[in-house]
């Protein structure tokens, strides 16, 4: 496995991987990885014949207050775990390789970062969308994976993708949980050991509204009762948002008529916790 800081070096390597006519895929993420993250690399590996995993942890998606500081941090073990997977690139660049100095470019995308984690996190979509389009620039892949936790962030990224014909493929990858159906993410790590206890009644909210979906409840607002409900048995939730939208726009439905997505966040302590869920009408 290459191991690159700079993106002359990445997009030298991917041009001559593109003459031999091999197909490239990225997986960009912030480091700390689990098993979610794999595999979002065994679906790169699956999609392409070279895969770039980009390894940054982008301070520009992250509000005052949040908690950047704190993020974990394992390079070493990182890398050891994309050697094992068998990626072909590591691209590890420094802050000052992403924003050099004078950067001033931001990529918005508006109407879909409104509600949901854009209304609580103003500007953070900005951040993902501007370092997004910053990795593909450096890579140019023909396609790119995402998984689909970070729903919001999937709809955002594939307009982004769209609306700037940038002509990559995004690849959304199921969300990868525990046995008790936490949905593993690298913030799992700040739960304390009655918080990590509580929080798998995310899950539980979830599954309980798919399955009144499918037996006919149509009612936007019974099925975010019905979630509000489940999460509040446990003493340590708090829940920020409750939400039941279109999957591609993120506008609210009142109505549940087809398929609709289901998002939560929810904090237990200072950890902020995400989920979500497809309910589809037709019950199947």
């Amino acid at each position: 496995m290459e191991i690159l800081h700079y993106g002359k070096d990445v997009a030298e390597l991917v041009k001559g991987w593109k003459a031999l006519d091999l197909a490239v895929a990225l997986v960009p993420t912030m480091g700390a990885l689990h098993d979610g993250h794999m595999r979002l690399v065994e679906k790169a590996l699956e999609e392409a014949d070279r895969v770039v995993v980009s390894i940054f942890l982008n301070p520009v998606q992250f509000n005052r207050g949040e908690d950047l500081d704190k993020y974990p941090r394992t390079p070493d073990e990182d890398l050891r775990k994309l050697e094992k997977a068998g990626v072909h690139c590591a691209f590890v660049p420094g802050i000052r390789e992403i924003y050099p100095p004078g950067f001033s470019t931001k990529v918005t995308v508006s109407g879909l970062t409104e509600g949901l984690c854009g209304k609580y996190r103003p500007g953070h979509f900005d951040g993902v969308t501007t370092v997004c389009a910053i990795l593909f620039g450096i890579v140019s892949p023909h396609v790119a994976v995402f998984g689909m936790k970070d729903a919001q962030q999937l709809a955002v990224v594939r307009r982004m993708v769209r609306d700037l014909r940038m002509g990559i493929g995004i690849v959304p990858c199921e969300t990868v949980r525990e046995p008790d159906g936490l949905a593993m993410s690298s913030r799992n790590a700040y739960l304390d050991r009655e918080e990590r206890a509580q929080a798998p009644v995310i899950y539980k909210a979830l599954l309980a509204a798919r399955e009144a979906v499918k037996a006919g409840v149509g009612d936007a607002d019974a099925v975010k009762k019905l979630v509000e409900e489940k999460i509040s048995t446990a003493d340590l939730a708090g829940i920020q948002y409750v939400e039941v939208v279109d999957p591609d726009t993120m506008e609210r439905l009142e109505t549940i008529e087809s398929t609709a997505l289901l998002a939560v966040a929810v904090y237990f302590g200072d950890t902020r916790l995400i989920d979500n869920m497809i309910l589809d009408a037709s019950g199947d």
